[in-house]
């Protein structure tokens, strides 16, 4: 079998979600074998953002378990030694992850082949709460509208407790090397850090993904 190497934050999520998706599981005290999580890498919502627009950016990666759902950030201490004490999540990146959650809460089995109702009977709901951002619900027959309905149909039929708040767990993956990198805090109690520590799986400066 080929043997093939990674470089930096995307290669590092790749390998921890085939390597290490126990260390997630344990810190929630979830249940499910590894081999039973879904997992999508890098889903795109769209890379345009602001006012007026439906488009919300890319999660790193989404995890779902059969009881929880991860909506996961990552960063890396880029092989080199990282002092800092607290890790600043973004504004965006807040955003993404509350208008993702608004879906997941809305999401209803019966929108799963009709994004044309969810439209409908969800636009009003969803304006009212991101009302200060000005964002709007995708049409039907937009890319956006069908990668959400694809990854959000995939994940009510995969996670038992799909649409219950408390199952939404938003999540930063900090890889570091124990040996040059102190783990740092969040600026912020809204997600959970889990730190990985890659220095004994590193080849040279590149991490092995098969």
């Amino acid at each position: 079998m080929s043997k093939i190497f990674g470089y930096g934050e995307d290669a590092f999520t790749f390998w921890a979600l085939r390597h290490r998706k126990s260390e997630i599981l344990k810190q929630f005290n979830d249940k499910t074998p590894p081999s039973d999580c879904l997992v999508f890498y890098r889903p795109s919502f769209g890379r345009r953002g602001g006012g007026k627009r439906s488009e919300f950016g890319e999660f790193d990666a989404i995890l779902a378990s059969l009881e929880n759902i991860y909506l996961i950030e990552s960063k890396w201490d880029n092989l080199s030694a990282f002092k800092e004490g607290e890790i600043v999540i973004k504004p965006e990146q807040k955003l993404r992850h509350h208008i993702f959650s608004w879906y997941v809460t809305h999401w209803d089995e019966k929108y799963e082949h009709d994004w044309k109702s969810f439209f409908e009977e969800q636009r009003n709901h969803f304006q009212k709460e991101f009302k200060k951002y000005k964002k709007i619900l995708p049409r039907k027959d937009t890319v956006l509208a069908r990668n959400l309905q694809f990854v959000l149909s995939k994940l009510r039929n995969h996670c038992v407790k799909f649409s219950s708040p408390k199952n939404i767990k938003n999540i930063l993956l900090f890889f570091y090397n124990k040996n040059e990198s102190t783990t740092p805090a969040l600026n912020t109690e809204e997600f959970d850090l889990i730190s990985i520590d890659y220095s004994n799986e590193i080849e040279g400066n590149f991490i092995g993904l098969k």
